[in-house]
């Protein structure tokens, strides 16, 4: 993911450019040379990697904090609720295997995020954090053929935070303090995108040996393999995507040279390990075919869309959708291309273009239940942006998102903030109450959804009620860990509760209880982070 040491704090970036080392695991992840270590057998016990109890839980989860704070300011940051609502699809029943399994304890359970980030790098990336953060690049999104591979690569990374790779290798280097490591974290992943932070790299020596101590070791690579290959298969996906992933990243950093896989032509997969995956499919498994869906092709497509954004880019897609011989291509590879021309028409602001494209799509796609839900959700993506929903067409509109009057509760994140979106636009009473409801339903159950926070409030504001969509409002900073900006949303409701409308202050008395108890909370986590630092 790509960071800008402009958005770091000072201090930080300062102790970013002392040394630059990979703490931060990324698709199957560095393996030492064999001058650094000696490999044992396969066949061999399995290592005793140590409990790293140097570094606690809480610890690790307030340095991931940290880290994740500023992954969240970086403009490369995406929330793009249908493809988090793909990721989570796989993630969450890879949670429950391994909670299943016993690989995820009670303990971590609790005091971990589990959270992923998206970036819009168009790199094939992945990456573990302190604390259970992931991250995630659009650009493996984009070049994975099935759920199965993502299944794999999810689930490694899982593994090396559920077995406390990442504290027990931060405890080997006990001499450094967690900020600092913190921050060599963030320069490290900002150093592979950011030519500012091409100076760092000239501390060759104390890099080079910061990394050293704590890169991912071979036996930490096996064992992520190992677990997460049991944790993926445990939650119903085909064992034979791990196998085809590693395949495709052999290939890549076989055959690119030129920049975009900087981290796989710097640490190759080992044949031992891809052997290691391949023996451990059962005999006689048939090889399963690695086609994507039309589900996945949509999916696949949209993640390039958005990690391209440009003009070129966009009449690219409009360009291959014209084009006589889509018609040959397999139905996936047609399904992924209109979607994309669709799509980029509808940025271009070219809204009879995207529903041209969308009308072949939607004839395509009726044999895939997923990609008929992907595509309706596209068309009312295609409205907002339009901003062509008078409110005669808002009811036909609103059934495709659910916002019929007799509709219950969606269950699906971007069916939700479609919703939210189409409410704003219309500005109907009624259907602003009926979704701010079900968003204050939502984010009670996932209250780490700052995109519902902040629609919840753009709905309150427009119905009038500030102080609701000043604390709405410091419920989306603090998801994202931004504690002095919740802090400052929520000031200004006090003000506005002292000024001198006292018959407001009296009807808002429940909100400014609550009010006052999250900014005492709030304070109290500010002052907690000054003493780290």
């Amino acid at each position: 993911m790509r960071f800008s040491m402009k958005k770091m704090p000072l201090a930080l970036k300062k102790q970013a450019q002392l040394a630059i080392f990979l703490a931060a695991t990324m698709i199957m992840l560095p393996t030492q040379t064999g001058a650094q270590a000696s490999q044992p057998s396969l066949a061999s016990t399995l290592p005793q990697l140590g409990d790293g109890n140097e570094m606690t839980s809480s610890a690790e989860r307030r340095l991931g904090d940290r880290i994740a704070r500023e992954l969240y300011r970086d403009p490369d940051f995406i929330d793009d609720p249908v493809l988090g609502d793909y990721v989570q699809g796989i993630w969450q029943p890879l949670l429950a295997a391994a909670r299943l399994r016993g690989d995820l304890t009670p303990e971590l359970d609790e005091r971990f995020a589990w959270r992923i980030v998206l970036g819009r790098d168009r790199s094939v990336n992945a990456f573990a954090l302190p604390g259970g953060y992931l991250g995630v690049h659009l650009g493996l999104i984009a070049v994975v053929s099935s759920r199965d591979e993502l299944a794999s690569v999810l689930g490694h990374e899982l593994s090396h935070v559920t077995q406390r790779h990442i504290a027990r290798l931060m405890s080997k280097n006990s001499q450094q303090t967690p900020w600092m490591i913190g921050a060599m974290i963030l320069g490290a992943l900002a150093a592979s995108k950011n030519a500012e932070t091409g100076n760092a790299l000239i501390v060759g020596g104390q890099a080079l040996s910061t990394q050293a101590q704590l890169n991912f070791s071979r036996d930490m690579e096996r064992e992520a393999d190992r677990v997460g290959f049991g944790v993926m298969t445990q939650a119903g996906f085909q064992a034979q995507g791990f196998v085809s992933m590693f395949d495709k990243l052999q290939q890549a950093s076989r055959l690119n040279d030129s920049g975009a896989y900087p981290y796989l032509r710097s640490h190759p997969l080992t044949t031992e390990r891809i052997a290691d995956m391949q023996s451990r499919l059962p005999l006689g498994t048939p090889t399963v075919n690695n086609s994507p869906t039309l589900s996945h092709a949509i999916l696949s497509t949209r993640a390039r869309v958005l990690s391209n954004p440009s003009a070129q880019a966009m009449q690219n897609w409009q360009i291959q959708a014209e084009d006589s011989a889509l018609m040959l291509q397999p139905p996936a590879v047609q399904a992924g291309v209109l979607y994309g021309a669709a799509m980029a028409a509808s940025r271009l602001r070219e809204p009879a273009q995207a529903r041209r494209q969308l009308a072949r799509l939607q004839q395509l796609v009726t044999s895939d239940p997923e990609a008929v839900l992907q595509t309706r959700w596209l068309a009312v993506e295609v409205g907002l942006l339009a901003r062509d929903l008078p409110p005669s067409k808002v009811l036909t509109l609103g059934q495709d998102v659910g916002l019929s009057s007799t509709a219950a509760m969606p269950t699906r994140r971007p069916e939700l903030l479609l919703q939210a979106q189409v409410a704003l636009q219309v500005n109907q009473t009624e259907v602003l109450n009926t979704v701010a409801q079900r968003l204050q339903t939502w984010v009670a159950l996932t209250p780490n959804d700052a995109q519902a926070w902040q629609w919840l409030s753009s709905i309150y504001a427009t119905q009038n009620q500030p102080l609701r969509a000043l604390r709405a409002e410091a419920e989306a900073h603090m998801a994202q860990l931004d504690y002095a900006g919740a802090l400052d949303r929520l000031k200004a409701a006090q003000d506005r509760l002292h000024g001198t409308n006292s018959r407001e202050a009296s009807a808002d008395h429940i909100d400014a209880s609550i009010i006052d108890t999250r900014r005492r909370q709030i304070e109290e986590l500010l002052k907690e982070q000054a003493k780290e630092g």
